[in-house]
């Protein structure tokens, strides 16, 4: 009896154990087509590392180029579920925050989707900002992206403030916006010492 038990209860714990492990692997898609292993990389830290990418629509874009801007730079794919969601939340805060410097990029990884297919999907939820075609190599400069959606949150300085991975709340995401918008970009100036005040007088 006492060994049934103990039997019982080990086949029980592995279940659990089993469930758990399945669980948590479906949390958020994978950075490659689903069913494939996921990247590895707990992401960046500092300076949010440049990049030069090209559109949807044949344009190329620098993120040097938004430097004193706040930027929000999504990591998504078309065939991923949370960024369907995530989408038109983003299109709401570049129109609300957009005139106070905001600037939304986004960086698809699809492997198999092309252009055209990228455009409908823009078409489809009136996206208002950039959207690139991303590639691997970009992706392991932020640190692999393990799963998507992954946003990174930066600010006019150009370092990274925050990051999220998988889909949260609007409401934190919003308070990300507001973080990075609330920095000072960097500027080139020289600072003003006081001789050289005195000097412009």
């Amino acid at each position: 009896m006492k060994n049934a038990l103990t039997a019982w209860l080990l086949a029980f714990l592995f279940s659990a154990a089993l469930a758990g492990a399945q669980t948590s692997s479906s949390a958020a898609p994978s950075v490659k087509q689903k069913g494939s292993e996921s990247m590895s990389g707990l992401g960046p830290s500092g300076l949010a590392p440049d990049f030069t990418l090209p559109s949807f629509d044949g344009e190329t874009v620098h993120l040097a180029g938004f430097r004193g801007k706040a930027v929000v730079l999504s990591f998504w794919a078309t065939w991923c579920g949370p960024c369907k969601i995530l989408t038109p939340w983003f299109v709401d805060m570049q129109n609300q925050y957009g005139p106070q410097g905001l600037q939304t990029i986004g960086v698809a990884l699809d492997e198999d989707a092309t252009r055209v297919d990228i455009g409908e999907f823009a078409d489809q939820m009136r996206v208002n900002y950039p959207l690139l075609i991303g590639n691997e190599k970009m992706a392991e400069t932020y640190g692999g992206l393990p799963a998507l959606p992954e946003t990174f949150f930066i600010g006019r300085d150009g370092m990274i403030v925050g990051k999220i991975v998988g889909l949260k709340g609007k409401g934190e995401i919003e308070d990300m916006i507001k973080k990075a918008l609330d920095t000072s970009p960097v500027s080139s100036q020289a600072p003003v010492t006081a001789r050289s005040a005195q000097a412009q007088k």
